[in-house]
């Protein structure tokens, strides 16, 4: 019984609801998909897929590290998101995703940026680094922020 215990929580990104609902958009896709007719196709389905497992894996990479390289994975996550958003697009487009399965896999990637989204402010919070992405960015701000320090560099922790 003990070992069960040990077992199940030793893989510590399994207890994320986050890293489920991730797997079940990868499962889901898999599924779903139309099987490819071309080769170009083929080439879409193969990268869509890679996008959507890629989610997962930085999670679980990334849950793995210090919380400020788990954030950095949690935005590579989210960047893997953006990218299936995109395939999305052109998956419908393709006829490989009907009316349905395209409306399903937005909603699915939108709660998957909301959950990444919320992981990542929880950790900022926690080690007290609260910032801005670019989800958040208001249109006015210039994507550039002034260096005041020219010894900013040297006080990132490159530890990896």
């Amino acid at each position: 019984m003990e070992e069960q215990e040990r077992n199940a929580s030793f893989f510590r990104f399994e207890d994320l609801r986050l890293y489920a609902k991730a797997t079940d958009y990868s499962s889901w896709l898999v599924r779903t998909i139309a099987e490819p007719q071309s080769k170009r196709e083929k080439i879409l389905v193969e990268s869509f897929c890679r996008s959507s497992f890629d989610i997962s894996l930085n999670i679980a990479e990334g849950s793995a590290r210090n919380k400020t390289q788990f954030e950095y994975y949690l935005k590579i996550a989210k960047t893997a998101i953006r990218e299936c958003v995109v395939f999305t697009a052109v998956a419908k487009d393709c006829g490989l995703f009907n009316d349905e399965a395209y409306e399903h896999s937005r909603e699915l990637l939108m709660e998957l940026t909301r959950m990444v989204g919320a992981l990542i402010i929880s950790i900022q919070r926690s080690t007290g680094t609260r910032r801005r992405d670019n989800d958040e960015r208001e249109e006015r701000e210039p994507f550039t922020t002034p260096i005041e320090d020219d010894d900013t560099l040297n006080q990132i922790d490159t530890n990896f």
